[in-house]
């Protein structure tokens, strides 16, 4: 079993096996996930491939143009 100690500013040096299980790299971020029937934290990379964006914005009815576009950033304020 992997340890680690908290620092006194709550930071934690993940162990190199667990960071290289875990596929983590240098800049990574990690979410906690409390599991409710074993009543223990999970650590997960958050990370999500591209792949799972697709669809979250809706391709418009209309093509934008790029004069357009600048309109819009003006209006802004941008």
């Amino acid at each position: 079993m992997a340890t680690a100690t908290v620092r006194s500013k709550g930071r934690v040096t993940i162990p190199l096996d667990v960071r290289n299980q875990l596929g983590l790299r240098f800049g990574d971020r990690i979410e906690f996930s409390f599991n409710g029937s074993t009543g223990r934290y999970e650590v997960y990379p958050a990370m999500r491939p591209l792949v799972s964006l697709k669809g979250v914005v809706k391709k418009p009815v209309k093509p934008v143009s790029v004069e357009d576009m600048n309109r819009a950033v003006a209006e802004s304020g941008g």
